[in-house]
């Protein structure tokens, strides 16, 4: 079976980078998790020094497989399972600041336009 390496999805799920193995299905359809490059189906196999990219809603990590699990295992036998080379977020203070407004405010009037604009540095 290591020979044959594991399925990206089964693989996904059982390192807990997501909830079920149909939620790492869909993001193998979608297009979010990439292997070496190249844009992953779900049954495309991954064995050991394999880059997997996925893109969460938490951001996207970089992630190289060090073991091939099948099954779900404990949080901490996961992490020992890949190596993960995400990059830290910048610090609070260098995060870009997105001018967001209030629910039914309708569009931005001229000023408001031109306030967002300073925000954004234009």
């Amino acid at each position: 079976m290591a020979d044959a390496g594991v399925r990206i999805d089964a693989w996904l799920w059982a390192v807990r980078v997501t909830k079920s193995r149909s939620a790492a299905t869909a993001l193998c359809k979608a297009g979010h998790v990439k292997v070496g490059g190249d844009t992953a189906k779900p049954a495309q196999a991954v064995r050991p020094g394999t880059e997997v990219r996925v893109v969460t809603p938490h951001g996207t990590r970089i992630l190289v497989v060090r073991q091939l699990l099948v099954k779900r295992v404990s949080a901490a036998l996961a992490a020992a399972a890949f190596d993960d080379l995400t990059p830290a977020p910048p610090p609070r203070e260098e995060r870009t600041v997105f001018a967001q407004r209030d629910r039914g405010m309708g569009r931005p009037t001229k000023r408001d336009r031109r306030e967002i604009e300073r925000l954004r540095g234009y």
